[in-house]
């Protein structure tokens, strides 16, 4: 072996020695997954050794650390037992986001892990697995801590400890009280108790106001993390539709769905999948990728048909050749500019139906207004480059007709997109290509066409 990958595995069996030990409270489960994923690009049996020496605890705690192909793989590294000492391990989002990913590559080995589960733990991941992929329910954690309205704070704060020190629950932030047919009532962050008394009553609290903010098990994950925004809440309850209280969405959950989203509508943008992307093999992010550069082709195609309207124009005016591409880039990078502002408003919840007219008018105007800026710019630079001063006048006119296209379309495009339940990152910038490129060949060809003919 390569003395950096015998130093790897030291290092490795280090850290997680000094985490077991507790002699290091700066090591993290994240720490350990770096080093793993590092040594796995080495050698994947050597990576998958070093895993199973593990306890079980910390198997657990890096697995959620690790990216979702590495849990297909210990479908088939692990056996089935194993698998379920790991997955009773988890908190409960997690394991049921484990269970997924493994169905994914094995339902039989999903169900006969969720079958050595003890029964309560199993209906709890099966009703969990049950919710859609993009709803509440399929992201929440049902450990918590609760409180009955007609309990002592002093009680509640006892099992807290007793649940605690059982490793039953961790990361608490809120109590949430409930009444005796489990309705949420509101929460409280813990800190507050600290301040009460141990005789004082859940229900004087509750007349006092409390945050009584929660989700749908059944809402869309994306409106769940805007309320989580506009709330600034790092918790929040998930109920059902009775009012119900059945668990909670946790901070690490909404921030990996943030980011999750960010990232998704990047590759979109740039019309690459972002599942596709984290595939192993290149044959299948090349098709994904191949897809939308066939789209780019045929697009392209459309705009030199455009081009082709005009080949005698060309001819006989060698200068439009030259500054054409300058035309269609100006107004590809302003309706990109335009399209980035609008789907990330609408991410963000900043743009709604209503706005949509408004959106459009305030990208046009800023369209005009840069469009006038730089149409001066280059009709002036066309006039002088060339001694032609209609072929100025032509540029000139064709750039701010280009600009305001940008502008104008950048913005409908994601609006019709969402309107028409398509995500608006997904293909809007290719729309916006052909429509800027064959807009702006075909306004500066056509107007060289009449003025400088």
């Amino acid at each position: 072996m390569k003395s950096s990958l015998i130093e790897l595995i030291e290092i490795l069996e280090y850290k997680v020695q000094r985490y077991i030990e507790g002699f290091d409270t700066n090591v993290h489960p994240y720490d350990i997954a770096e080093i793993l994923l590092e040594l796995r690009d080495y050698d994947e049996n050597i990576y998958l050794q070093e895993l199973e020496k593990f306890p079980e605890d910390l198997k657990a705690s890096v697995l959620i650390e690790l990216p979702k192909q590495c849990h297909e793989e210990f479908v088939e590294h692990f056996t089935t037992n194993e698998l379920a000492d790991i997955t009773n391990t988890l908190d409960t989002d997690d394991a049921a986001e484990f269970i997924r990913n493994i169905e994914e590559v094995d339902e039989d080995v999903a169900e006969e892990v969720l079958q050595n589960l003890p029964k309560e733990d199993r209906d709890n991941l099966e009703t969990l697995i049950s919710f859609g992929e993009y709803e509440a329910g399929s992201y929440m954690q049902t450990e918590l801590f609760s409180a009955f309205i007609d309990e002592q704070v002093g009680d509640s704060i006892r099992r807290l400890k007793s649940l605690k020190a059982a490793k039953e629950l961790d990361s608490v932030y809120q109590v949430y009280v409930i009444n005796r047919k489990k309705i949420f009532l509101g929460s409280i962050p813990l800190e507050d108790l600290i301040l009460l008394g141990p005789n004082v009553y859940y229900e004087e609290l509750v007349k006092d106001g409390v945050n009584t903010v929660a989700v749908n098990a059944l809402d869309d994950i994306h409106d769940v993390v805007e309320v989580a925004s506009n709330y600034d809440m790092g918790v929040i309850a998930v109920v059902d539709s009775k009012g119900k209280l059945l668990g909670r969405i946790t901070s690490d959950d909404i921030y990996d769905i943030i980011e999750d989203r960010a990232t998704g509508q990047l590759y979109n943008l740039a019309g690459v999948s972002d599942e596709a992307e984290q595939e192993e093999s290149l044959l299948n992010i090349g098709k994904h990728r191949a897809f939308w550069l066939g789209i780019n082709l045929l697009t392209a195609i459309a705009a030199s048909v455009v081009i082709g309207l005009f080949d005698t124009t060309l001819q006989s005016f060698v200068a439009l050749a030259v500054l054409m591409p300058i035309v269609a880039s100006m107004g590809g990078n302003a309706g990109t500019q335009t399209l980035t502002v609008t789907v990330r408003q609408m991410a963000l919840g900043d743009i709604s139906d209503d706005d949509a007219k408004k959106t459009i008018k305030k990208e046009v105007y800023l369209s005009l207004m840069n469009g006038s800026i730089f149409a001066v710019t280059i009709g002036l630079i066309a006039w002088v480059w060339f001694s032609i001063p209609l072929l100025g006048v032509v540029i000139a006119i064709s750039m701010v007709v280009n600009l305001i296209t940008a502008g104008f379309f950048g913005a409908l495009i994601p609006l019709l997109l969402k309107k028409a339940d398509i995500d608006p990152a997904v293909g809007s910038s290719v729309l916006l290509t052909t429509v800027t490129d064959i807009v702006g060949f075909f306004s500066f060809l056509g107007l060289a066409t009449i003025i400088l003919l």
